[in-house]
């Protein structure tokens, strides 16, 4: 439970650092990005259970990554994560799952996902900010993935990418369990205005 209240602490840190830096009020965060004023409120008072939507749609706003969101300070030059250590940020009612493993320093970061696609299962995805490239490479298994309505097949060793500025959904597909890689690279540059 510790370590629960921990990350919850750190969320609401850097929400409210990033929010403040970006010269945004609670009200204006919570226009831009589709979350009630009493729910970032509870948030920033290291209060409530933010689900992934949320947070996306708030790193977005924010214009930073979602692990900059929820991480503490860095320990190093060099960082080593295992997805076993990681609590996934979104888990399907089938078994999927979304693990977060790190976001890459630097002017334009990339954050790097470890998914599990159960068959038939989706995660459907709004928007993001313009600029925004999504690359999924697939391991084992296959998935189908929807950009804008149109679907297309990536299968094991197959790599996909897209701008990530339209509707886009993740669907596990075939018999299998889908494992994929997936890298969001972000764009450099201050918060874009809606």
């Amino acid at each position: 439970m510790a370590d629960a209240e921990t990350a919850l602490r750190t969320l609401a840190h850097n929400v409210r650092a990033a929010r403040t830096r970006a010269g945004l009020s609670l009200d204006e965060l919570g226009r831009r990005a589709q979350v009630s004023k009493g729910a970032l409120v509870g948030l920033e008072k290291a209060q409530g259970n933010p689900n992934f939507a949320t947070l996306v749609r708030l790193a977005d706003t924010l214009g930073v990554s979602v692990s900059a969101l929820m991480e503490g300070k860095s320990e190093g030059r060099v960082r080593v994560v295992s997805a076993d250590a990681l609590t996934p940020l979104w888990t399907g009612a089938l078994g999927s799952q979304a693990r977060l493993m790190l976001t890459t320093s630097g002017p334009a970061p990339v954050e790097v996902w470890r998914w599990q696609l159960e068959p038939g299962e989706e995660y459907p995805s709004h928007p993001h900010q313009p600029g925004v490239v999504e690359t999924v490479s697939v391991t084992r298994g296959r998935m189908t993935l929807v950009v804008d309505g149109a679907e297309h097949t990536v299968e094991a060793g197959q790599t996909a990418t897209f701008e990530g500025d339209a509707a886009h959904t993740y669907r596990g597909s075939g018999t299998e369990t889908c494992h994929l890689i997936m890298t969001v690279h972000l764009p450099p540059g201050p918060v874009p205005a809606p």
